[in-house]
């Protein structure tokens, strides 16, 4: 229950978190529409993915640790 608990807590602290994360993503629309240059423009959409991309490696990485440690849990329980 604890481990739900703190779950709980982490998940809500992240969603609060998502209006800052949107409010820099309109500021770089902002620049991007402003700027001219073509190379600039690709260098921070790149940026832009690669932010995005390592909270979900972060969760999937979390996830997958949790689920292989249940199911050992599991086989422990399920050989006694």
């Amino acid at each position: 229950m604890k481990q739900f608990s703190l779950l709980v807590s982490v998940l809500f602290f992240y969603l609060l978190s998502v209006t800052t994360i949107q409010a820099q993503c309109a500021m770089c629309a902002a620049s991007l529409e402003s700027s001219k240059g073509e190379g600039m423009n690709s260098g921070i959409n790149s940026g832009i993915l690669y932010l995005m991309l390592f909270p979900y490696i972060l969760i999937g990485t979390i996830g997958f640790i949790w689920y292989r440690s249940y199911k050992k849990n599991k086989e422990k329980t399920a050989g006694l």
